[in-house]
C-alpha cells in the first residue's frame, strides 16, 4: 500500500545528517581555498623561476654570450691595468729600485762598461751608509758645477720620477763609487805599506781593487765632515774620485743627501750576474773608533786630473720598471675585479627592496616570508 513503511525504511539520524552535511562542504571549500592561496606564491615562484631573456633553457647562458661577455670584460680591465702598471712602474723606479748604466770603467774590475747595476734607494731608509757601500750619488755642487740636490717631499719626487720616466727632466751628474770613510773618519794615505788607512786601521784592498793599481798614487790625510762622505773608485789609476777634489768646500767629500740608493746586484749582462758585497777588510773593530782632526793636506789637489774617469751613470731604459709595474699590476687589478663582483653578487642575491634570495641550482628563489604584504 502506498501509505504503508516498510520494516527497512527508517527515519535518517539528525546528528548524522549534520556531519555529512559539513564534510561535504568542508570538501567544496578547501580546493577553492587552497587555489586561492596558492595563486600568488605560485605566480611569484613561477616569475622568479623563469629563465632570463637571451639565456639557455638549462638556465644558464648560450657559450656565445658568455665569450661576449668575457671579451667585453677583458677590454674594460686592460685600461686599469695599463694605468695601475704606469704608477706601480713610476713609484718603484723613484722610491724603491732603479737600474743604471756603467759607461766607464773607473770602477772596474767591480763594475765593467755596459754592465747594469740594480740601486736599492730604500735600504738607507732602514740602515745608515756603511764603509765598503757602492754608493750612486748626485754630483751636482759638490764635485761638478749646480745646485746642490735638496730633500723633496712625496709629490715633487713622484713628479720628478714620473718626468725622468719619459725622458723629461734634469736627473743631475750622477755618480758611482765606494765609500771609504764616514763622518768623523780619518782617511790617510799611506802607511808604510802602502796602503790606505781609516782610523789608522789598514786596509786590504786586493780583493776589489784592479789589478796592478796601487792603493793610491795621491797623498792625502783628511777627517772627513759630519754629513759627509770620502769614496773613492775601485779603479784608482784612472778614476777621478774625492783624492782629486781636495781642493772643493768639501774637502773631496759628498754630502750624505746627496745619496740616491747602494748599488747591490749586476743585473746585466747574464754572464756577469753577481751581488755587489762589502768586503771584509771594513768588519775590522778598528775602523769605528773616531780620529782626532789633522792637518789637511791639499797638495794634491792641484794634481792634473786630465783622463780620469768620474764613473758617470746613465739611466737604464724603463723597461725593468714597466716590467715590474705590470708584475705587480696584474694581481692587483684581478684582486679588485674579485672585490667588484663579490659586491655586485651580493646586491644581486639581496634582490629589489632588500629581499633575500636563496639559490638552487641556477635559478633564484625568493624567500616568501620577504614578500612585501599585498594590498
Amino acid at each position: 500500500m502506498s501509505g504503508a513503511e516498510t520494516p527497512d525504511a527508517k527515519a535518517p539520524d539528525p546528528a548524522q545528517a549534520e556531519t555529512s552535511s559539513t564534510a561535504q562542504a568542508s570538501s567544496k571549500a578547501e580546493p577553492s581555498s587552497t587555489a586561492e592561496a596558492s595563486g600568488p606564491s605560485a605566480d611569484g615562484d613561477s616569475a622568479a623561476d623563469a629563465p632570463p631573456a637571451g639565456t639557455a633553457a638549462s638556465g644558464g647562458r648560450t657559450p656565445a654570450a658568455r665569450r661576449g661577455r668575457r671579451k667585453r670584460s677583458f677590454w674594460r680591465e686592460f685600461p686599469i691595468l695599463v694605468v695601475v702598471a704606469l704608477l706601480l712602474a713610476v713609484v718603484i723606479k723613484t722610491y724603491a729600485i732603479q737600474a743604471f748604466f756603467i759607461p766607464s770603467g773607473s770602477m772596474e774590475n767591480t763594475l765593467e762598461i755596459n754592465d747594469r747595476v740594480l740601486v736599492n734607494k730604500l735600504v738607507y731608509d732602514v740602515r745608515s751608509i756603511h764603509r765598503g757601500d757602492i754608493v750612486v750619488f748626485n754630483g751636482d755642487g759638490s764635485w761638478d758645477p749646480g745646485t746642490a740636490p735638496r730633500d723633496t717631499n712625496f709629490v715633487v719626487k713622484f713628479a720628478q720620477g714620473f718626468a725622468s720616466m719619459f725622458g723629461f727632466g734634469h736627473p743631475g751628474d750622477i755618480l758611482i763609487k765606494r765609500v771609504i770613510g764616514l763622518p768623523g773618519d780619518r782617511v790617510a794615505c799611506c802607511d808604510a805599506q802602502g796602503r790606505v788607512t781609516v782610523n789608522s786601521a789598514p786596509l786590504t784592498e786586493q780583493s776589489y781593487l784592479y789589478p796592478g793599481d796601487a792603493p793610491s798614487e795621491i797623498r792625502f790625510n783628511i777627517v772627513v765632515p759630519p754629513g759627509q762622505l770620502w769614496v773613492m773608485g775601485d779603479h784608482r789609476l784612472i778614476s777621478d774620485d774625492s783624492r782629486n777634489h781636495l781642493g772643493t768646500p768639501g774637502g773631496g767629500t759628498i754630502p750624505e743627501n746627496a745619496v740616491i740608493g747602494r748599488a747591490f746586484v749586476i743585473i746585466w749582462p747574464i754572464s756577469r750576474w753577481r751581488i755587489l758585497p762589502i768586503p771584509a777588510t771594513f768588519e775590522q773593530p778598528k775602523l769605528s773608533v773616531t780620529a782626532a782632526p789633522p792637518a789637511r793636506d791639499t797638495a794634491a789637489a792641484a794634481r792634473d786630473t786630465a783622463g780620469l774617469l768620474s764613473a758617470r751613470l746613465e739611466p737604464s731604459s724603463p723597461a725593468l720598471p714597466l716590467a715590474l709595474g705590470f708584475a705587480a699590476a696584474v694581481p692587483v687589478t684581478w684582486l679588485q675585479r674579485r672585490a667588484r663582483l663579490r659586491l655586485v653578487r651580493r646586491r644581486t642575491a639581496c634582490g629589489p627592496g632588500g629581499r633575500t634570495a636563496r639559490r638552487v641550482g641556477r635559478r633564484t628563489i625568493r624567500d616568501p616570508s620577504d614578500r612585501p604584504p599585498s594590498a
